[in-house]
């Protein structure tokens, strides 16, 4: 078999190369591109694989940072995540109409305090802040189903929560805010300092460990097409309780953790429904948030 992964060089890119080497035949080729391999900005980047039959295609692409970046960036955000969305899918139109296309989205897409649920994810206005991005997963979306609705062509989307776990890279970006915190806490514990959170600590939110992301991922990759799936835990919690979990793991005094409520927090909830996905899946049982924090920790630990 063939498979194409774009962002490769991403987290969620990394450990979704590893797995599928692990879980694939000696004789089956594996792509996965950055975009120093492919930038997807222009139309003609995927040109060289156009003989190339692939199987399926994971499309993690995007122009996309973690905290405040789009608000600073949203023009450039719409304009790039556009071409690279536009361009992909033009190219598994014209040249890839067999593989499945199977691509991320984002919780940020659905309506500030709606439901969170698929049937919803076209629906209302994104979360303000994520506006330009959020839209962009959209049309995304709006792409793969009117493909798939005039060409036959088939595609999976799934709507993960914030993901975290080993295999994080905390150079040249900002981290999102599992690891933001962890390695905020890890250097103040280095060198004796505080440590400032933006927000007043309740915000709240919810982690996927990425093996848990990618386990569901091929469970649902074959038996499934033409659908929007959320992954969520099932659960959040406010920023202070992720804070507290790390203190007590790297033995910090959570009374050096000063929250800034003048900085910006994004949204106040993104709690993903799970109601599909525990139809589809009622005995899958996710790892817990402690061992999570835990592993993550030594994880960056080492790299900090």
């Amino acid at each position: 078999m063939n498979f194409l992964i774009t962002g490769g060089s991403g987290f969620v890119g990394k450990n979704l190369y590893k797995r599928i080497k692990v879980n694939s035949d000696k004789n089956d080729n594996i792509i996965s591109l950055s975009s120093k391999d492919a930038d997807l900005r222009h139309a003609t980047s995927l040109e060289k694989f156009n003989n190339i039959k692939f199987d399926k295609i994971y499309h993690l692409a995007t122009w996309h940072q973690a905290g405040d970046f789009s608000l600073t960036h949203s023009g450039e955000q719409w304009i790039n995540n556009q071409l690279i969305n536009t361009n992909l899918l033009n190219w598994w139109l014209k040249y890839q109409s067999n593989a499945k296309l199977i691509s991320i989205g984002t919780s940020c897409s659905y309506e500030e305090n709606g439901s969170l649920e698929e049937k919803d994810y076209l629906t209302g206005s994104p979360t303000s802040s994520l506006f330009s991005y959020a839209m962009c997963k959209r049309m995304l979306y709006i792409g793969q189903q009117n493909l798939a609705k005039q060409f036959g062509l088939k595609y999976l989307t799934l709507v993960p929560s914030t993901l975290y776990g080993p295999g994080y890279s905390l150079q040249n970006k900002i981290p999102h805010f599992i690891f933001d915190i962890i390695k905020k806490i890890l250097l103040a514990k280095k060198y004796n300092n505080k440590v400032e959170l933006w927000g007043d600590g309740s915000q709240k939110r919810e982690l996927m460990h990425i093996n848990d992301f990618l386990n569901q991922l091929f469970l649902l990759e074959n038996k499934y097409e033409n659908e929007l799936i959320n992954l969520g835990a099932g659960q959040e919690y406010e920023i202070k309780y992720f804070a507290k979990i790390i203190c007590d793991l790297t033995e910090f005094d959570f009374k050096k953790i000063f929250f800034n409520k003048d900085k910006y927090t994004g949204a106040k909830s993104k709690n993903l429904s799970v109601k599909k996905i525990k139809k589809i899946l009622p005995d899958y049982n996710q790892l817990s948030l402690y061992d999570g924090i835990k592993e993550t920790i030594e994880d960056l630990r080492e790299k900090i």
